[in-house]
């Protein structure tokens, strides 16, 4: 179905799922995962419900009960005005965790993002995720809702891994910390999926986005970010005092000086270190200048993790080797509300803004800096190229040159007219290009298309639901699940015939409908209440076996079979199965592992034809691609919201990698011991999947026992 809301007002929905976000005091700086994002999420959301076509606005983010943090963190819902909100999903454990170690818990966040919205008077016009746990969790609704997808990157692990290789680690050690391998895979799905991919500038688009499979230049848009004009400006009375100024004093011999102003979070990349080294060998600089480093806050640096514990411990230790004391400040601690005083200080000293940092996506810190007034330095790597090109308000250095940081520094400081001329600069162009209400109203401009038409899904099936069944579900696959072991599987037959009317039991295979049924009735196993056939890709309700069609419907967007078969057709190892095992979404081969591309290069190969689809492995020898929108996983999710089955009450049993997203999430799932249960050792850490030490039904019913299922 299909709901025309062209001259409707929007509901528009930003996840942002890492860091600590709150509409107030946000801990800019904390660690690596509460820098720029969470403050332009927030400001963006802000912005957007100001607009008067803008009826509601939903940020959200990841729910985190932590006596570490602030208890602002745990509450489920901080209003911010009337039709914005912050909404806090539960997902994983309670404690706060950093990015890396979400990964295992982003479908049960996706599927309790999804009962969430589903309690709202209705679905949001508009998904927009913000960085790649937000897309892999955005593509999961999009497909599941029919929602358009929206997203932003901010960061992007290829450029990161580019990065980090060029600064000396090995590949082993990055994926030992960062996990960029799922980070990469999630980037290259969801920008195969986004509708629309919003950038902060073109060096973004054609220096990053171009290193991934999936590179659409046509389907991405350039909004720069704004900033807060009433919050950042120059200082009004130069001769004020400034409350910031007096913790520089106690690390300044002489604080009149102006001000190198460098603001970021202790972080490598941020190259603050080479910053300060850069200052400590250039005498003239020294003599022309302080160096002032706000690096977050800190308490004591030996409690802190190893990254800022890193930076930081080198920063006293470059200060140290140079013997800078006096001209050099490391504040210990500031307030997000004392940042646009200490950009003021800055500016009234005659001081400069400076981001040395190896990469910057974007740099709203030299938007903030320059609303205030401060001429830029800024690294030639990422955004600032198109900030200081728009503006004309100061220079951009390779930041692995010290001399050239040190000669730029220079240039502005030893000229006071250059200074002028980049601090006019700087005033006049942001205000005109880089303010909220300019973010906004382009942000809307360009998601008008996809936001004219909602599809819903329906809320009932499409036949008549039984009052016999309780709200609770078996769902176990056929093969090397059920099958393989006689004697489990009639005791598991006679478990169904004596349990029947307290669950649904339905079955989810990769087999077509016909070929499951003479299965079923080969084995004596009872004909399911519903039966999912063809990895997905088909429902069936009993006793008449009655199609879905509206499921048809849906998963039928962008799929292209005919385009599909001619790329695949040509690649070695790969030869269709016979015609009985093929279907209107269901496009199925034989894997000859000794010769066909891995798994990893198809995707590729799909993502760089701009092609969306599913293509799954499974036994190590049958290959097949269905829809995009169309998978076990998103077809059980399906049904659980038609027939109004929570998913924490669904036993879903598997044992290969086409069982993998059936099992993801808040269903209760269960593999069972078979030969190919090593397809599934991924989720060896996940919650809500029991790995059973019983082969084929007996693991299936050793799980009914560790589950108490029956007294759920």
């Amino acid at each position: 179905m299909i709901e025309h809301t062209k001259n409707s007002p929007l509901y528009i929905v930003l996840i942002s799922i890492h860091g600590l976000i709150r509409g107030h005091d946000l801990e800019l700086g904390r660690d690596a995962d509460t820098g720029g994002q969470t403050k332009y999420v927030v400001e963006l959301a802000k912005a957007l419900a100001q607009q008067p076509n803008v009826e509601r606005v939903d940020l959200v983010t990841r729910r985190i009960i932590d006596s570490e943090v602030s208890p602002d963190y745990a509450e489920p819902i901080e209003l911010l005005a009337k039709n914005l909100q912050i909404i806090r999903i539960e997902a994983g454990p309670e404690a706060y965790i950093c990015k890396e170690e979400l990964w295992d818990h982003l479908d049960s966040f996706a599927d309790n993002l999804l009962s969430w919205l589903h309690r709202q008077p209705r679905l949001p016009d508009i998904l927009h995720s913000h960085y790649a746990d937000a897309g892999y969790v955005g593509v999961r609704l999009s497909h599941r809702t029919g929602l358009p997808l929206i997203h932003t990157g901010h960061s992007l692990g290829r450029d990161k891994c580019r990065q980090l290789l060029a600064n000396g680690l090995s590949m082993e050690d990055i994926e030992q910390r960062y996990h960029l391998s799922r980070r990469i895979d999630a980037e290259e799905d969801t920008l195969t999926n986004a509708d629309m991919v919003i950038t902060s500038t073109r060096n973004e688009i054609e220096e990053q986005y171009e290193l991934y499979d999936c590179y659409m230049p046509e389907k991405m848009a350039i909004i720069p970010p704004g900033t807060d004009l009433d919050m950042f400006h120059p200082p009004t009375c130069p001769g004020k005092d400034i409350g910031f100024a007096t913790t520089l004093e106690m690390s300044l011999h002489k604080p009149d000086k102006p001000m190198i102003l460098a603001l970021s979070r202790p972080d490598e990349r941020k190259n603050i270190i080479g910053l300060l080294e850069a200052y400590g060998e250039s005498p003239r600089l020294q003599q022309l200048a302080n160096l002032v480093i706000v690096a977050g806050n800190r308490e004591d640096i030996r409690e802190m993790s190893d990254g800022p514990q890193g930076v930081l411990t080198e920063l006293l230790l470059v200060t140290d080797y140079y013997d800078l004391y006096g001209r050099v400040a490391l504040p210990k601690h500031h307030s997000s509300d004392e940042v646009a005083d200490i950009y003021r200080l800055a500016a009234a000293t005659g001081g400069i803004f400076i981001n040395p940092a190896l990469t910057e996506p974007f740099g709203l810190t030299l938007l903030e800096a320059a609303a205030s007034g401060l001429p830029l330095v800024a690294t030639e790597n990422g955004g600032p190229v198109d900030i200081i090109g728009n503006c004309h308000n100061g220079l951009l250095v390779d930041p692995l040159d010290k001399p050239a940081i040190a000669k730029a520094l220079l240039t502005i400081l030893e000229n006071p007219k250059i200074w002028q001329k980049f601090s006019e600069n700087g005033l006049k162009n942001v205000a005109k290009l880089y303010s909220w209400e300019t973010h906004a109203q382009a942000y809307l401009q360009k998601i008008q298309t996809f936001s004219q038409y909602r599809e819903n899904l329906p809320k009932m099936p499409p036949v008549t639901k039984t009052v016999r069944y309780p709200a609770r579900a078996i769902f176990t696959s056929i093969d090397h699940t059920l099958l393989g072991d006689p004697q489990g599987l009639e005791q598991f037959v006679q478990f169904i015939r004596e349990n029947r009317k307290k669950f649904l039991f339905g079955i989810a295979t990769g087999r077509r409908m016909d070929s499951a049924l003479a299965v079923l009735k080969k084995h004596h196993i009872p004909m399911p209440d519903i039966l999912i056939s063809s990895l997905g890709t088909e429902i069936y309700y009993a006793p008449q076996l009655i199609a879905d069609i509206t499921w048809a419907h849906h998963i039928d967007h962008l799929w292209t079979p005919k385009v599909l078969q001619r790329i695949v057709s040509g690649l070695p190892g790969l030869t269709p199965q016979v015609k009985s095992e093929q279907s209107r979404f269901k496009l199925s081969y034989h894997y000859d592992s000794n010769m066909a591309p891995s798994m990893e290069e198809i995707l590729t190969l799909l993502r760089q034809h701009e092609l969306p689809a599913n293509p799954t492995l499974s036994f190590g020898q049958f290959f097949d691609i269905i829809p995009a929108r169309a998978s076990k996983g998103l077809a059980l999710r399906y049904i659980a919201r038609q027939w109004n089955i929570p998913l924490e009450r669904i036993l879903v049993t598997g044992g290969s990698g086409a069982d993998e997203d059936m099992l993801r999430g808040n269903t209760l799932g269960v593999v069972v011991a078979n030969r190919h249960r090593e397809e599934l050792s991924l989720l060896g850490e996940t919650e809500h999947i029991y790995f059973a030490e019983g082969p084929h039904a007996w693991g299936i019913l050793e799980a009914i026992k560790h589950y108490d299922f029956l007294n759920l």
